[in-house]
């Protein structure tokens, strides 16, 4: 062998080495740059256990699932029927109220009465109207020779009055109410403001 064909058969196998490892190099790195997927052989045995596990767990999450949904539906329901008959308590105070109320008017009507005893009917009435908002955390505003509370009164009239300090209330036209301490109506009132002092 001379030179020439020793060398052409060492760049042949140096090509064939070359070739094989960049085959190698390409089976080991994937054209998408993720992860080669494996080949993982199980026993069928070992699959049927997988696949019923698959199945339970699945069964399992459905029926958790519909639970949840029917939880959620009843709470729905009962949140629905509480804001329905919330006030039902206070609606049925009322009505006897109203009972009371009724049975005072017809009794004046038909002169069974007198004024002072049909006036004595109506104060009842409203003592027990009091004693009912009471119970449900309801209560009137001062308002009358208190200083103006912007989150409490709401001004109608403004008078000057001498030897009141301005915004005293001096009188209240529509008395206002909280509710669990949160103001639900407002207290109209009349408030002091200073005299204009007179030009010379």
């Amino acid at each position: 062998m001379n030179h020439k064909e020793a060398s052409a058969k060492n760049d042949g196998i140096g090509r064939e080495s070359q070739s094989g490892e960049d085959h190698n190099s390409q089976a080991a790195s994937p054209a998408d740059g993720g992860v080669a997927e494996k080949t993982v052989i199980l026993k069928e045995s070992d699959h049927e256990r997988l696949l019923n596990e698959a199945a339970q767990l699945k069964d399992k999450y459905l029926r958790i699932y519909a639970e949840f949904e029917n939880a959620r539906k009843r709470m729905d329901r009962e949140r629905q029927e509480f804001i329905k008959y919330a006030n039902e308590g206070l609606i049925a105070e009322f009505l006897n109220i109203l009972d009371n109320l009724e049975r005072s008017v017809e009794a004046a009507q038909a002169k069974h009465e007198d004024y002072a005893a049909f006036l004595q009917g109506v104060e009842m009435i409203m003592a027990q109207i009091h004693e009912m908002l009471k119970k449900n955390s309801v209560r009137p505003i001062d308002a009358k020779g208190q200083m103006f509370d912007p989150h409490c009164h709401e001004i109608l009239m403004q008078e000057e009055f001498e030897g009141v300090e301005e915004g005293t209330v001096l009188e209240e036209f529509q008395r206002g109410y909280t509710l669990g301490g949160r103001v639900i109506r407002t207290s109209k009132v009349k408030v002091a403001k200073n005299q204009e002092k007179k030009k010379n």
